[in-house]
């Protein structure tokens, strides 16, 4: 892995950190504006169009600064990048199961912050197009349209464990309009997960393929993962993460027992300096390369499951779990900073060394406009900052 120039980190790291990510951010503004973006490639952000998956995370680290610094001019491009995702909506077939992750981050994020009640109606709307794709039979929210199938297999009986974190739109949608039936959808996908996607030993499948009319299970398919037995890392931050969320809203002691099985597991097959190789079980470590992005969605999730598992340390265990999960948060977000993070003007991106796709080979060692997020969120969470856009 090449050297990157990183912060002197010192005892006041998380600030120095923060301050770094301020700096960036404002520095980035002006170069991105109201734009999506994916990787960062020869220093710049590549652009993408309003319906991909990781057009929310752009403007969702804009409110995430701007919670904190008030800089209105964050504020403006924020809401511009809201305003922009209405084509995606208006033209509706482009949508997709990951609208959680664009809609969570820009809509409900700006009518958590400032009440706004357009941003209510756009994040109600696509909560409503996220339920459509329950699958009844299968108990599982549909993947992808039928224009982005997994080689000639017909999708429609595909689910991915990254959905996990969209469940949350669905959750905050039910609490807000008092309706259970988007709760009932969220848990029955969730249910899925913990049935279909969680192995014993907390390691997750990436993709499980469902006969879309009966139901049944079918197999396991690989994914991003290096085979169906493996243990793609990023996958398992989403369960994570994800599986922790549902608790947080629902208080239903399986999701936090799962979150916690497969936090377990992340940590237990970390290497030295906390950041994942891209697949658990691949055979070759010594060649593979890290992914940044995974250990950065992980630590959010880490440090919300500290957080939860203080409240309610499920199953009669000690609360030093709690300090645990939030010590090893600690130690990947403090390695990130010191060794993936880069804080000049060299690239756009903070972290570097992510991995996108592998078997694709997409983005690898890249900057991933996901992964800043979620490290800039933790990092967010170390200073004290306890709401959340999920």
């Amino acid at each position: 892995m090449p050297k990157v120039e990183s912060l002197n980190v010192g005892q006041n790291w998380v600030e120095e950190a923060w301050q770094g990510v301020v700096r960036k951010t404002t520095r980035a503004n002006s170069a991105i504006g109201a734009g999506f973006v994916h990787a960062s490639r020869s220093g710049k952000y590549d652009r993408i169009l309003p319906h991909g998956w990781t057009a929310g995370f752009w403007p969702g680290i804009l409110w995430l600064v701007y919670r904190e610094n008030k800089d209105e001019n964050l504020r403006e491009t924020a809401e511009k990048c809201e305003q922009k995702l209405d084509e995606a909506i208006d033209r509706f077939v482009h949508l997709h199961h990951d609208v959680g992750f664009i809609w969570q981050l820009t809509s409900v994020a700006n009518y958590k912050m400032n009440g706004n009640p357009l941003s209510k109606v756009r994040a109600h709307k696509v909560a409503s197009w996220l339920a459509g794709r329950f699958n009844v039979r299968g108990k599982f929210i549909r993947a992808w349209n039928e224009d982005s199938g997994i080689g000639t297999r017909d999708n429609a009986g595909l689910a991915i464990v990254d959905c996990t974190m969209n469940l949350s739109l669905l959750l905050w949608a039910s609490a807000e309009t008092k309706d259970p039936r988007y709760r009932h959808i969220a848990a029955g996908h969730a249910d899925t997960v913990l049935r279909h996607f969680v192995r014993e030993d907390g390691s997750c499948r990436h993709i499980v393929a469902f006969d879309p009319d009966t139901g049944e299970m079918l197999e396991a398919l690989a994914g991003q993962g290096y085979a169906p037995d493996s243990a793609w890392a990023r996958g398992a931050a989403w369960a994570l993460y994800g599986l922790a969320l549902c608790y947080r809203y629902t208080k239903n002691e399986a999701y936090l027992q799962g979150s916690r099985q497969v936090a377990d597991f992340f940590l237990d097959n970390l290497p030295d300096d906390g950041v994942p190789y891209w697949d658990f079980r691949i055979p070759d470590l010594e060649r593979a390369p890290k992914d940044s992005s995974a250990a950065a969605v992980a630590a959010g999730g880490l440090l919300l499951l500290a957080e939860l598992t203080d409240e309610n340390p499920a199953g009669g265990s000690s609360s030093n779990a709690s300090h645990h999960y939030k010590d090893q948060a600690r130690r990947i977000l403090k390695s990130l900073s010191e060794h993936y993070a880069v804080w000049d003007d060299r690239d756009e991106a903070i972290l570097l060394h992510g991995t996108g796709n592998f078997p694709a080979a997409k983005n690898i060692g890249a900057g991933l406009i996901y992964g800043d997020y979620f490290f800039i969120e933790a990092l967010a969470k170390l200073r004290g900052q306890k709401e959340t856009f999920w």
